[in-house]
């Protein structure tokens, strides 16, 4: 309810503004650094500073789903999108999205642990052990691929880590 004598209605903000960055990277492993480094830079510009318990875990995430994208989501010649989303509100949800252009290889985390001579196969443990909601679905416009995203709620104390889970 309004009270407005006019009845006219204005524009109006959104409820909570949010930071946005997203940017296309090669899909190398040179491209997986950069979005993690950019990803860390912006989230400190943004008051998520580095060496806090928040900006490690989510630049963690960023490391883990681009360097997922590149390894099982490349196809020669296509570059990987990352986005972020960061909302003002100092104890928001912060997004991580990434898109790659492989839509058969879907995400599936691993039912154990890999052997301690294997250096592969905990990315996505780390992501289900760090991120408060994590899933898939495909890219929307009906582009070829999928995107993977994780969410990281700055609200919850109870976040595990993955020091003791793994």
């Amino acid at each position: 309810m309004t009270n407005d004598p006019t009845g006219t209605t204005h524009a109006t903000q959104p409820a909570t503004p949010a930071d946005h960055f997203a940017m296309r990277f090669t899909a190398t492993p040179r491209g997986a650094r950069l979005a993690r480094r950019l990803c860390a830079e912006r989230l400190h510009a943004w008051g998520i500073p580095y060496g806090t318990d928040a900006h490690d875990t989510i630049a963690l995430l960023v490391a883990e789903l681009g360097a997922n994208a590149v390894q099982h989501g490349r196809v020669p010649g296509r570059d990987f999108h990352v986005r972020l989303s960061v909302p003002a509100h100092p104890l928001g949800t912060v997004r991580i999205e990434v898109a790659d252009t492989r839509g058969e290889r879907l995400p599936e985390p691993a039912r154990h642990l890999p052997g301690a001579e294997r250096t592969d196969g905990r990315g996505l443990l780390l992501v289900a052990a760090l991120a408060d909601r994590w899933g898939w679905g495909p890219r929307p416009g009906g582009a070829p691929g999928k995107i993977v995203w994780a969410e990281y709620d700055r609200r919850n104390p109870d976040t595990q880590t993955v020091l003791g889970q793994i």
